[in-house]
């Protein structure tokens, strides 16, 4: 039977909650708080806050790697950005951050891994996909450029096998009026499925897909039908995984509420080919609110690893 681990951060004002969280649970539905809901890692360097975690196992020595956005609100947002979005996206870290481990309890200290020259803004939102043609994996991010003006985001990508080398970042995906972030890319028999919030027309996520990791995409119309349901501009941070059943679980980051009322909301779907995800709440189950994260895939003994290793405390 296998468990998964959520790698996540916290709606919190105070610094604590852009941090490093992690969730458990052993059927993707029932989700438990680990180091009783503190941080289980903290950043000390760059913005000394960290955002939108991703995390991902390298197959190739099975050591495991935790990148996030380089961001603390908390500490910079009244000062150092002057209490301005625009100024965090165009003038925010263009490095990630980055921790490493092999057993998921023993991690490195935190680095900042610079991925963006002085052409792009803040590198938002990190994930990573394993590209299976290739033999690597793709890091993705969101962030605005240069090149456009610092007009819409897009998608950029790097590729890299070992995660200390990465080839020049190059576009992924980008629309010419709109602007897309917090991309989350899966693959499912074959294709590659990408999920993203859409900042307007409609402020909404949508679903594209594609035969190779990097494109040309296309959106799943389906989907589109889902979501028209949900109110606009209150989702974002769309991550899922794939259950034991064989079914995928959507979870959106519903921030239409101040505080504690934020998290994520859970859908439920056969596959992602049709896009035919159903809301699903009284299925799920969360200690608070977890935000922006992704979802790994372990196994018993890394589980009761995790859950009993003596973290440190606030």
């Amino acid at each position: 039977m296998g468990a998964y681990l959520f790698v996540h951060f916290k709606e919190k004002r105070t610094p604590d909650g852009e941090q490093v969280y992690f969730g458990l649970s052993r059927d993707g539905f029932t989700w438990e708080a680990v180091n009783g809901g503190q941080p289980v890692l903290w950043a000390f360097y760059g913005d000394k806050g960290v955002r939108d975690h991703t995390i991902v196992r390298n197959q190739a020595d099975g050591k495991y790697h935790i990148f996030a956005t380089d961001l603390s609100l908390a500490y910079g947002m009244r000062g150092k950005y002057e209490n301005s979005w625009e100024n965090v996206s165009r003038n925010g870290s263009k490095f990630l951050a980055h921790w490493e481990s092999e057993d998921l309890v023993h991690w490195t200290e935190q680095e900042l891994v610079k991925l963006g020259d002085e052409g792009f803004g803040c590198l938002w939102a990190p994930d990573v996909v394993y590209d299976r043609k290739q033999g690597d994996y793709v890091l993705h991010w969101s962030s605005s450029h240069a090149d456009n003006g610092y007009g819409p985001k897009g998608i950029f990508y790097s590729r890299t096998r070992d995660f200390r080398q990465f080839t020049k970042p190059a576009l992924l995906y980008r629309e010419e009026s709109i602007g897309v972030i917090d991309s989350a890319i899966y693959e499912e028999a074959g294709m590659y499925y990408m999920f993203l919030k859409h900042e307007h027309n409609p402020a909404r996520i949508i679903e594209l897909c594609a035969p190779e990791v990097t494109g040309p995409y296309r959106k799943v119309e389906r989907f589109d039908d889902r979501m028209a349901v949900l109110e606009e501009g209150k989702y974002e941070a769309p991550t899922a995984v794939r259950i034991e059943d064989g079914r995928w679980c959507l979870f959106l980051d519903y921030y239409g509420v101040p505080g504690a009322g934020q998290g994520y909301v859970p859908f439920v779907a056969p596959n992602l080919a049709g896009g035919e995800f159903k809301r699903s709440d009284r299925l799920f189950s969360f200690p608070y609110g977890f935000k922006h994260g992704t979802i790994l895939e372990i196994g018993e003994e890394e589980y009761r690893r995790i859950m009993e290793f003596g973290w440190p405390q606030n």
